[in-house]
């Protein structure tokens, strides 16, 4: 099956229940992110020049119209970089389809459980175009949640559109000479919105294809199309539910690091006075920032992180990166213990951790139990947003759209 079928079976298709489940955790993972994204302020100015007003629901409170409100809503709910994450590709696939969804919701007056089903839909077709564009996309300098990312909201917004075959072919297709995003804009204001630009790309692709707007059927995989330019392998690529393996983020740093403090999460580390940490090769230059000296430094160093731990300092508040902290004496001193080495049998989701001596190890591949996935979640998200936490899980539970969409603005 060529991956454009594969893309239309998903959209057909009816979620498997606790993939569905697994969605909806992600749905209040998302939800949080973007409202603290909001809060933080870095993006007030940007979305105010977007403010044309309109049915959708956005963060910051304005209506919008419904691709300038997936433009904005996904933008905040990656602007800390906070949200679920997606290995088999490097992806992030709930800020690029969450917002296409909720957005094209609204306007037909859809339910929450549809809402969820589209997500899901487009959350699986994401990882599923990713993963036949292969690693090689990746590396090149693509990045997947801006890229495939892009396909997935198009997936998402056709399937709550009830597009045809044939249109929901000419939306991908549209998509595919839209879709774009570099990882050159890691560390900027652009990293946050490639996943806007996703969502946004999603919403506009849908809506033309039911208008009557055609574009190369297969967009995708034929000659010219957005494999062939755009460093693809074209992986064959089975049809399952992957969203069930997707990584929730518990940790306000580069999730290169949390394999590593999940695997000392239980250790008293203060006291120790050698600290190994085994890694895999890749997150040597992405998160090994020996002596960070601001807050954002400090979240890309397994040095500082740890040092945090030690000192019973929350990894998971984004209030704690600090450049104070980044140049606390004792923090600093600390982190001398910590030595880091690139190893080639552990993967991107390993860590292998000595603590004078002891090892530990975790793979963030392994399940989390349900709950235990569940609880962790909503405890991130009560930190995040504060009891408004509790209202939009409840809210979530009761497939109560007004409710959730009121109290993504308040």
């Amino acid at each position: 099956m060529d991956i454009t079928a594969q893309l239309l079976a998903y959209a057909l298709a009816e979620p498997q229940e606790d993939v569905r489940a697994v969605m909806r955790l992600s749905l209040l993972d998302w939800a949080a992110c973007g409202m603290a994204g909001h809060r933080d302020g870095a993006f007030d100015t940007w979305a105010a020049t977007l403010a044309t007003g309109g049915p959708a629901t956005r963060f910051d409170g304005r209506g919008g119209a419904l691709a300038e409100a997936a433009l904005v809503n996904g933008t905040l709910s990656h602007a800390l970089d906070y949200d679920d994450t997606h290995f088999a590709h490097i992806g992030h696939p709930s800020v690029a389809v969450i917002p296409a969804a909720l957005a094209v919701t609204q306007m037909r007056g859809a339910s929450m459980r549809d809402m969820v089903d589209a997500a899901l839909v487009g959350a699986e077709a994401s990882v599923a175009v990713g993963l036949w564009l292969g690693r090689d996309h990746y590396q090149v300098g693509f990045h997947q949640t801006a890229t495939a990312g892009a396909f997935g909201a198009t997936m998402a917004a056709a399937r709550l559109l009830g597009l045809d075959d044939d249109k929901m072919r000419h939306a991908l297709g549209l998509c595919s000479t839209m879709a774009s995003g570099l990882k050159s804009q890691f560390g900027t204001m652009g990293k946050p919105l490639n996943a806007g630009l996703a969502a946004r790309t999603g919403v506009e692709a849908a809506l033309w294809a039911q208008a009557g707007m055609t574009a190369a059927p297969d967009g995708l995989a034929g000659a010219l199309g957005f494999g062939d330019t755009h460093h693809g392998a074209g992986r064959a690529v089975s049809f399952a539910w992957r969203m069930g393996a997707v990584s929730h983020k518990f940790h306000a740093c580069c999730h290169g690091l949390h394999a590593t403090l999940e695997a000392v999460r239980d250790v008293p580390l203060r006291d120790a006075t050698r600290v190994e940490v085994h890694t895999h090769p890749r997150w040597m230059t992405v998160c090994n920032q020996a002596a960070p000296d601001t807050g954002l430094g400090a979240k890309f160093s397994y040095a500082h992180v740890l040092a945090m731990t030690a000192y019973g300092m929350d990894t998971g508040n984004i209030s704690a990166f600090t450049d104070a902290c980044a140049q606390d004496p004792q923090l600093v001193s600390w982190r001398g213990r910590v030595t880091v080495s690139p190893v080639d049998d552990l993967t991107e989701m390993q860590a292998r951790v000595i603590v004078d001596g002891a090892e530990r190890f975790h793979d963030l591949d392994t399940p989390l139990p349900f709950e235990t996935r569940a609880n962790r979640i909503h405890e991130k998200a009560r930190a995040l947003v504060g009891a408004r936490a509790d209202q939009i899980a409840q809210a979530i539970k009761d497939d109560d759209l007004p409710a959730f969409a009121q109290l993504l603005t308040s």
